[in-house]
């Protein structure tokens, strides 16, 4: 399980990798930058004007190393996968659900649920730690209305209806977002959320950090036999990884949220890190990128209690832990596929 935090992103464009012996090379301008054992690499992500020779494809493709093409923005491009393992009947399990709409809403009741609940923890921990640098009042009004979302999830009669809350709620949540920024105001304020492309520094960093979830989601969920591209609230899309996007809900505020405000409130990133291109999409600089990655990986090495098995984990594997929950849940192992809940 060690594996899922040994990911290797790629980030320095017109870098080139190929295979040498039993190792992964990565050069530029034919000067050799690093050398590793492929033994040791789990993943590779490769963002922006990365080359890639084909015998290093065909390599991770027979050693179940996945690799994954991203644009400079962080969008998924593609990915090259070898021969799919895990158990077919419980892909055509999967299969079947995605397909009922009663059996689809129950589950994506619990991924949104856990969303809502995670973003209350953030705003609440904000009030609880820095009372005499954020807005109480603002804070708890939205908190209080987390709580009736959470509710209203509950009740939910469709998706449609489900995806309306989801919305209203991420609406509410990003509202007060900018109370959050402790520091740095001048160089990340934070209007609204916008994405393809993000306009400002925080939504680049938004972007890139969720980027980074969907792959790990992915990478965990495929690894325990189910399908990532058929998803329960997000629906099928050709090039979508719509269950990656359903699991990783459960994780942008948890994970993503909660880097993102360590590296602005931290003082990791300034607005050198970022620039602005002529269309006005804002994008960070390599110098940037590996200062996020490097503090993500980090983040996954940290322990947590996770709240369903009462066991102390690495942040970095509740991905695949949640990934075999649900694989237990759709197989008829447990009654019910029980989110993330950060506490």
């Amino acid at each position: 399980m060690k594996r899922y935090l040994n990911t290797l992103f790629v980030t320095k464009q017109g870098a080139y990798l190929s295979k040498e012996g039993e190792t992964v090379v990565v050069s530029l301008e034919h000067k050799k930058l690093l050398q590793i054992p492929s033994i040791a690499i789990s993943g590779i992500v490769c963002f922006g004007n990365i080359m890639i020779s084909p015998f290093l494809m065909g390599y991770c493709a027979e050693n179940n190393i996945s690799l994954s093409f991203l644009s400079e923005y962080g969008r998924f491009l593609a990915s090259v996968q070898g021969r799919i393992s895990g158990n077919v009947l419980l892909r055509r399990k999967q299969y079947r659900v995605a397909d009922d709409e009663n059996e689809s809403l129950e589950i994506s009741r619990n991924f949104i649920s856990a969303k809502i609940y995670n973003c209350r923890t953030v705003i609440k921990r904000a009030v609880r730690d820095h009372p005499d640098k954020v807005n109480i009042e603002d804070l708890n009004k939205v908190s209080d209305y987390l709580v009736f979302s959470i509710r209203k999830v509950q009740s939910a009669g469709s998706l449609d209806e489900l995806r309306g809350i989801e919305g209203d709620t991420a609406a509410s949540y990003f509202s007060v977002f900018d109370n959050l920024v402790l520091t740095n105001n001048k160089d990340f304020r934070f209007k609204e959320r916008n994405r393809r492309p993000p306009k400002d520094n925080i939504n680049c960093l938004l972007s890139f950090i969720y980027t980074l979830l969907t792959y790990d989601v992915r990478s965990a969920l495929d690894s325990v036999g189910l399908d990532s591209c058929v998803g329960f609230l997000h629906k099928d899309r050709p090039g979508r990884a719509s269950l990656a996007l359903d699991m990783v809900e459960e994780w942008r505020a948890a994970v993503g949220d909660r880097v993102v405000l360590s590296l602005i409130n931290r003082e990791q990133l300034t607005d050198k890190n970022f620039k602005k291109s002529d269309t006005g999409a804002v994008l960070m600089t390599d110098e940037g990128r590996r200062t996020v990655i490097e503090t993500y990986q980090k983040k996954k090495q940290e322990e947590i209690n996770h709240p369903f098995l009462n066991e102390t984990v690495e942040i970095g594997l509740l991905f695949y832990i949640q990934a075999l929950l649900l694989a237990r849940f759709l197989r008829g192992d447990i009654d019910a596929y029980p989110a993330f809940l950060w506490k």
